[in-house]
C-alpha cells in the first residue's frame, strides 16, 4: 500500500456524519477518496474544495490553522482566497470532516482527526498535538443548566519549555 492510501484509510466518513446517508468508498487513490469524502458528507466537491481537501487529508492527521493552509496553498499554486479556505474548513466542519479546537479564543485549529481525543498545546510554537492516551477522563463534570446537554468536551493542556 502506498504511502498515500494509508494516509486517507482511517479516515472514512460513516453513515452518522453523513449527509448523504452513505458511506464513502475509500480506494487509496488521494483524489478519488477526497472526492468520496465530501461527496458522502453532502459537500459538493468544487476544484478549490478537492484541492484544499487535497492538502488537509492528504498528509494524515494534522492541525491546521486558516492560515497555515492559505500558505500550503499558495505554495501548491492553489488559485484561492484566505475567505475561501476559512469558508471551506467551516463547511468541512459542519460536515463532520474536520474538528474545530480553539486555543486562549483567539486562534483556532482545525484537526482532520474527528474522533473524541484530547490536545497539549505547545505554547513556544503553537503547535497543537494530540495527547495520546485514549483513557483520559474528565474526573467530575459541572452541573448543567436545566436544559442543556454536553455536545462534546475539548481538553486543551498548555505545555511550556521547563526555565
Amino acid at each position: 500500500m502506498s504511502d498515500s492510501a494509508s494516509i486517507l484509510k482511517p479516515k472514512p466518513v460513516d453513515s452518522r456524519c453523513s449527509q448523504t446517508g452513505r458511506q464513502a468508498l475509500l480506494t487509496g487513490c488521494p483524489w478519488h477518496d477526497v472526492n468520496e469524502m465530501l461527496q458522502a458528507a453532502g459537500v459538493r466537491p468544487t476544484r478549490q474544495r478537492m484541492a484544499l481537501g487535497w492538502l488537509l487529508f492528504g498528509k494524515g492527521a494534522r492541525h491546521l490553522t486558516a492560515e497555515m493552509l492559505y500558505e500550503e496553498a499558495t505554495l501548491a499554486k492553489v488559485p484561492v482566497s484566505l475567505a475561501t479556505v476559512y469558508n471551506t474548513l467551516n463547511q468541512l466542519t459542519d460536515a463532520r470532516l474536520l474538528r474545530q479546537v480553539s486555543v486562549d479564543g483567539t486562534k483556532t485549529y482545525f484537526d482532520t482527526n474527528v474522533s473524541a481525543h484530547h490536545h497539549f498545546y505547545l505554547e513556544h510554537n503553537h503547535e497543537l498535538v494530540d495527547i495520546p492516551d485514549p483513557h483520559l477522563v474528565l474526573k467530575k463534570i459541572p452541573d448543567l443548566p436545566e436544559g442543556y446537554e454536553i455536545s462534546r468536551i475539548d481538553m486543551v493542556v498548555r505545555l511550556r519549555k521547563k526555565t
